[in-house]
């Protein structure tokens, strides 16, 4: 007999922690990459990369918290490639469950994950110089919406995962979405940039992030000249959260409950 939606994906998170538990290298990997990034960026190439009126590492640490939210795209994507390569989708599909309780399974399972992962980058941060300069409301605040960004970037990866069906194909796509924050204020300001490229990159849905979580955290303030959701970046974190959400939630739940046709 059919369970209820709620407990159905809670049935599903509960088997995608048991996965991490028990196979934790797509986990460690995503969320050790931040890391080096940080000493690669804030170490390496530190001394050689100005921001004006701030240090560094200081700019860089909510960068590579935005970035970790994007990394959504990557591990929802292989996780439900890989369900779907095995036949975990269509065996999930002959049960008497809701339809929507698999990706939302996998997706809240994704979110509880990462709020643990980024203890790790944040002690790291600390330990590098950065701080927390503005008030805990914000500073929680940031947290939330970098939470609620991962979210629906994993509903992304969860889609596009679903679409792909295949493992391997997955694990090569996901490689190259750590470009992604390349094309974005992640690691760098955009003020200097041609302005074609700029305002590429302030549309970067991880522009609007990094500036938010600079802004809430009292690093950085907004630039006023930017693109609107660089110079707004808690509305814009809002605006691109809610439209991933709104475009890639029904189209995983569709494309699971298709399967492979």
């Amino acid at each position: 007999m059919a369970g209820t939606p709620v407990a159905d994906a809670l049935a599903v998170l509960g088997r995608h922690l048991q996965r991490v538990k028990a196979a934790p290298g797509v986990l460690i990997m995503t969320q050790t990459m931040p890391i080096t990034m940080l000493l690669f960026f804030g170490y390496v190439f530190g001394s050689a990369l100005a921001v004006p009126g701030q240090e560094y590492r200081a700019f860089l640490v909510p960068g590579l918290l935005a970035a970790t939210a994007a990394n959504g795209i990557m591990t929802g994507m292989f996780q439900s490639a890989q369900d779907c390569h095995r036949g975990v989708m269509d065996r999930f599909r002959t049960l008497p469950m809701s339809r929507s309780a698999v990706p939302f399974g996998q997706t809240a399972a994704d979110l509880l994950t990462t709020t643990v992962g980024m203890i790790p980058l944040i002690l790291a941060g600390l330990a590098a110089g950065w701080r927390i300069e503005g008030g805990p409301a914000a500073a929680l605040g940031a947290f939330g919406l970098l939470l609620l960004f991962r979210f629906a970037t994993a509903w992304v990866g969860c889609w596009l995962g679903l679409l792909i069906r295949n493992e391997e194909a997955a694990g090569q796509l996901g490689a190259a979405t750590f470009a992604l924050p390349l094309l974005s204020s992640a690691y760098l300001p955009t003020g200097n940039l041609p302005d074609r490229l700029r305002l590429l990159t302030e549309w970067n849905p991880i522009s609007a992030a990094a500036a938010m979580a600079r802004d809430l955290f009292g690093n950085a303030a907004p630039a006023a000249d930017a693109a609107w959701p660089v110079a707004h970046p808690v509305a814009g974190t809002l605006l691109w959260s809610a439209m991933l959400l709104t475009v890639a939630v029904p189209l995983s739940v569709r494309r699971y409950a298709r399967g492979g046709e």
